[in-house]
């Protein structure tokens, strides 16, 4: 059984920063590809970034590029999402996302286990 548990998140104003983090058990941690997704009010659940198993690939939507920075930890079995210059539009329940494959992935379909997600409200 894998679990992921998503903290970090919170409310802040526009233009500020916050870092996501994910923590994975029950599996080795550097088999995973990592996913960040996230669903606004009212929208559906919209890729935001993903890194690939040994961190070498690394894959934006467009909208957080230059602002949003995912990374990973094997040795403490952890992706984070760090982001900054948050905007409105930013505010959404985040999920982290694990998949059994080396490749980052930006299709929902393509993962295999999620997490409970994690409130950023960002305020204008």
């Amino acid at each position: 059984q894998v679990t992921l548990v998503e903290s970090g998140g919170g409310l802040v104003q526009a233009g500020g920063s916050l870092t996501l983090s994910c923590v994975i058990s029950g599996r080795t941690f550097s088999n995973y590809a990592m996913g960040w997704f996230r669903q606004a009010p009212g929208k559906e659940r919209e890729f935001a970034a993903a890194i690939s198993r040994n961190g070498g690939s690394i894959i934006y939507v467009d909208s957080v590029k230059g602002r949003f920075t995912i990374s990973r930890d094997n040795a403490k079995n952890t992706v984070y999402l760090q982001m900054n210059s948050l905007k409105p539009e930013d505010t959404a329940v985040y999920y982290c996302a694990a998949r059994s494959g080396l490749l980052a992935a930006n299709i929902e379909g393509a993962y295999n286990y999620w997490g409970q997600g994690t409130q950023v409200t960002v305020s204008s």
